[in-house]
């Protein structure tokens, strides 16, 4: 069963994001439940206007809606006053690749800030770069990328859990400093590969 709240979640993300003219990288997108533990998540990708596909600079989330917090929101539906209210957790990446040589990240780290607003006063807090080299027959040598990643759980007040509308506006903002975001790592002087031809 898929908690209303949740699914209030995956929608306010969306819309936040469609209106800040963000393009979802379709393909990109996955909704999965744990059969094991009963976690449900949801994935999805974003890249500025008129990125090739996949997008050389684009932006991943993630919404795990954990098994605990299914339980304390269904113990809130139902009256009882839950030990702790429900929390999401969520995870952004900004991602750089089809790099032609190994990126510098002070570049990446020094456009992004140290933390990202969502729902709540927990901000997410921003992770170490991790810097991948991927290997291959490409007579052109490796390929590059660079990832920095948010990571936290949001918890969910009871205003919001009595009107998951009020999602719509934190990520309302949240879509417009990713856009933003984006923008400023656009503009940075990486080396990107030439796309091959027959390539999207």
């Amino acid at each position: 069963m898929l908690d209303h709240v949740f699914a209030q979640l995956v929608t306010s993300l969306r819309r936040g994001f469609d209106q800040a003219l963000l393009e979802r990288q379709a393909p990109e997108e996955r909704f999965q439940v744990d059969v094991f533990l009963g976690d449900v998540s949801f994935e999805t990708s974003y890249s500025l206007p008129g990125e090739q596909r996949p997008a050389r600079i684009r932006v991943d989330v993630s919404l795990d809606w954990p098994t605990w917090s299914q339980t304390s929101y269904r113990s809130w539906g139902i009256g009882e006053e839950p030990d702790e209210l429900p929390e999401v957790v969520v995870e952004i990446a900004f991602r750089v690749q089809g790099l032609d040589e190994a990126p510098n990240a002070g570049l990446l780290l020094d456009v992004l800030p140290d933390q990202l607003a969502v729902v709540g006063d927990e901000p997410l807090t921003r992770a170490f770069p991790t810097v991948e080299q991927m290997l291959g027959d490409d007579p052109r040598g490796p390929e590059h990328a660079i990832e920095v990643s948010y990571e936290g759980s949001c918890p969910l007040d009871e205003a919001t859990l009595e009107d998951p509308q009020h999602l719509n506006e934190p990520f309302a903002a949240l879509g417009r400093t990713v856009a933003s975001l984006l923008v400023r790592v656009g503009d940075l002087p990486f080396t990107f590969r030439p796309v091959a031809p027959g390539e999207a």
